[in-house]
């Protein structure tokens, strides 16, 4: 799906790749985040085995679009050490800032799930 707008220049459309790209990178521009993760075990292996191909920011990254709201969900490693929930609550504030501000849409929610730590 996409996100639509309309002004008077014309239709803008923001597809959820896009979202779900800028919302990966402001997330390992965050401090404390070490990787995006998907999951599922067997596509982690599989991209671990890809040559050739740039790892893609969008990895851990879901984005679901229901009308002008936009919920996005994060899977992310955190480094060993620092305090989860001020990392949380960084991430959460720092992608809802640069999503909303590249897509000019209102981020509804940002779902955080942290699948490891990393040393």
């Amino acid at each position: 799906m996409a996100v639509n707008t309309a002004n008077a220049y014309g239709r803008i459309m923001v597809t959820d790749e896009a979202i779900s790209e800028v919302a990966g990178f402001s997330a390992l521009d965050c401090y404390g985040i070490v990787d995006l993760v998907t999951k599922k075990f067997c596509e982690n292996i599989s991209q671990f085995f890809r040559k050739g191909k740039v790892r893609r920011a969008s990895r851990g990254v879901k984005v679901l679009t229901n009308g002008d709201k936009i919920f996005i969900d994060l899977k992310v490693i955190v480094k060993y050490g620092v305090a989860i929930e001020a990392v949380a609550e960084s991430l959460k504030k720092t992608v809802t800032y640069n999503v909303e501000k590249f897509t000019g849409m209102v981020v509804d929610t940002v779902n955080i799930n942290v699948i490891g730590v990393k040393v």
